[in-house]
């Protein structure tokens, strides 16, 4: 399963990529892309753990950049 979320107040591309990156090693995640410029978070993963998956996903952004808020 794959699906986009809009980011707010993502501050900067190195915090962009730090959430990207830990994204990544989620277990479940497929793929996943944090992009600065358009505020946008691009995630694959398995469909039956999805909920938990973006609950984690979620800490994750929460560590990096407290400011930032996925937009479910």
């Amino acid at each position: 399963m794959k699906k986009k979320f809009k980011l707010t107040d993502l501050d900067c591309a190195n915090c962009a990529a730090k959430m990207e990156d830990a994204i990544k090693k989620i277990d479940g995640v497929k793929e996943a892309t944090v992009s600065f410029m358009t505020q946008k978070l691009t995630i694959e993963a398995d469909e039956d753990q999805f909920e938990r998956i973006m609950d984690q996903v979620a800490e994750v952004c929460r560590k990096v950049d407290p400011d930032c808020v996925i937009n479910r």
